[in-house]
């Protein structure tokens, strides 16, 4: 049974390229939800697999199919969300699922509340080691929420609804940034209006052996200061409120904390592009330098020093 109000619609939002795979699993998981006051707006991202015949396939009068010449997927949403037409939008992309009640608690919690952006848990499905532990976050409206939240991407991008109304206000995805786009477009939404948790596993995020996103580690950290970075270009305000020591702390401990785990991990390549990206900022303490400074020497002779440092300890 839908707890679906008379005239609210959800748009749900999903890019696809390449996705064949997984795309048909997706799109089940939208056709599965209790709340069925939805539209399925599919952009296929110039896929060259079976996507497009797979997405075409499904008959059901909630979805749509647009094709776009590959522009990657900031675009791909972009221009899913002109095309949508709900009160809220959610975002699914072609190789993650929702629980079936996903879109239902959610939008209750919204249509409950003066909250703008609904947030809920997720689970990582797919990784090595016992890493997809469920997770449920914590209740981040708090008088600390602007430094949490410009710390760090709190939910994946399915893991939240929100207001059709405040993601165009908000000047929907920076096609400039490949990845943390998401994560700018929660800034500008959710930190000058109030939020509410979900605090239920409701999403799944699936891993893959291919070339996602986030495998590109450094790409991924300099973009997520690059989005810092934008976000502050426009609310200059936030440099008074939380004052410009606690915001480099915020910007470049986040960049150093994940040069230094590449670095441990003797990925050495990512650790050096983001040690430069943080030395040249001036960031760190001596001992971080200890470890920073290598990265300017060619990559034969930083590995030979780590090796003949191992040798020691």
């Amino acid at each position: 049974m839908t707890s679906a109000m008379p005239g609210t619609l959800i748009s749900v939002i999903m890019p696809c390229f390449n996705r064949a795979e997984t795309v048909a699993t997706s799109i089940e998981s939208v056709l599965a939800q209790s709340f069925t006051n939805w539209e399925l707006i599919i952009v296929d991202d110039g896929s060259t697999d079976q996507s497009l015949q797979t997405v075409r396939a499904y008959s059901d009068h909630r979805i749509s199919v647009y094709l776009q010449t590959n522009q990657g997927v900031c675009a791909a949403r972009n221009t899913g969300l002109k095309r949508a037409t709900g009160t809220f939008i959610a975002f699914l992309d072609a190789d993650d699922t929702w629980h079936p009640d996903c879109l239902t608690k959610l939008h209750d919690a919204l249509v409950g509340s003066k909250a703008r952006l609904a947030y809920c848990g997720w689970q990582n499905v797919g990784l090595p080691g016992g890493q997809g532990e469920p997770f449920v976050p914590p209740n981040y409206e708090t008088p600390d929420k602007l430094a949490t939240l410009f710390e760090s991407c709190r939910w994946p991008i399915h893991a939240c609804l929100t207001y059709r109304d405040d993601i165009f206000a908000a000047g929907l995805f920076n096609e400039n940034l490949e990845t943390s786009e998401d994560y700018l477009l929660w800034l500008n939404i959710a930190c000058d209006n109030p939020i509410t948790r979900v605090a239920e596993v409701l999403a799944y995020y699936h891993f893959h052996d291919d070339n996602q996103a986030t495998k590109n580690r450094a790409k991924t950290a300099i973009n997520h200061w690059r989005a810092q970075a934008i976000y502050l270009e426009h609310h200059q305000e936030i440099k008074n409120i939380l004052g410009r020591k606690k915001l480099r702390q915020l910007m470049y401990s986040e960049l150093r904390s994940r040069g230094l785990s590449c670095y441990w991990k003797r990925d050495l390549s990512n650790a050096r592009i983001i040690f430069r990206h943080t030395m040249k900022r001036g960031y760190g303490s001596l001992n971080d330098w200890k470890y920073m400074l290598p990265s300017l020497l060619p990559c034969s002779l930083h590995r030979k020093l780590i090796a003949m440092l191992e040798k020691q300890t």
